[in-house]
């Protein structure tokens, strides 16, 4: 299982710009079976989604016919607008056109979030060419007992999209660190680079593995996208080995 994770500058509400330059740096990087795109990849975060959330489906359109062109999925989330309700949605888009979506549930109220988006309701996780996927949006990464791996609903790889600033860049690193040592689960975090009209973004994405290693990761502060591989075999030899799971609460 091949991901490519993307670091992007992302130009402040503007969707075309934004596609144009992440088609670019998806065409040009390893084929894979998934590419991770930031939160809000296409307009940059905001609170106030009036001006920005979309409601016609146009980055959904685009993530689509990606994931076509690619033949791989293609994932991250986007501003929406629905029934005159805003959601901060992650999309999964499977090449074949399948998508699956989950509404971040965990909104920023230090930021005011949560006064202007619809709060998610349930827990997603995907399956993809046999590797099972959590979907996550930045602020979750704060509450482990939401992404807990349990039995009833297993996974492999976390996958935490975010618009995470510099000030606090050493909780994302320890944070994305934890979720996969006590998950026994690999963990994806895939962040922004440049400035919007409130805070500026240093990136860190990286792959981390089920011991806490990092695996890979991109330079602080450049665009930049590495493509990684999961051992989904050595995953479960490890679980098996060592099965701290089956001991949680």
């Amino acid at each position: 299982m091949k991901l490519s994770l993307f670091q992007p500058d992302i130009v402040w509400g503007n969707p075309q710009a934004n596609q144009e330059a992440l088609a670019r740096m998806m065409r040009e990087a390893a084929p894979s079976d998934l590419y991770v795109l930031p939160e809000m990849f296409s307009t940059g975060f905001a609170v106030e989604p009036a001006d920005i959330a979309e409601a016609d489906g146009s980055s959904l359109a685009w993530m689509k016919q990606m994931a076509a062109e690619l033949k791989g999925a293609v994932c991250g989330s986007v501003a929406t607008e629905e029934g005159g309700n805003y959601y901060n949605r992650f999309y999964f888009v499977k090449p074949n056109g399948e998508v699956v979506t989950y509404d971040k549930r965990h909104l920023f109220t230090y930021g005011n979030e949560h006064r202007h988006y619809q709060r998610g309701n349930q827990r997603t996780v995907v399956e993809f060419r046999g590797c099972r996927f959590l979907l996550q949006v930045c602020y979750d990464l704060r509450f482990p007992v939401f992404s807990r791996n349990n039995e009833k609903v297993p996974y492999d790889c976390a996958l935490y999209v975010a618009s995470w600033p510099s000030s606090r860049l050493p909780v994302w690193d320890t944070l994305l660190h934890a979720r996969a040592i006590e998950n026994q689960c690999y963990v994806v975090g895939v962040n922004r680079i440049g400035a919007d009209p409130a805070c500026q973004y240093s990136g860190g994405t990286m792959l981390v593995d089920a011991y806490g290693r990092t695996v890979a990761a991109c330079p602080l502060s450049e665009p930049s996208v590495i493509t990684v591989e999961l051992d989904l075999q050595k995953l479960r030899d490890f679980r098996s080995k060592f099965p701290v799971l089956k001991d949680a609460d």
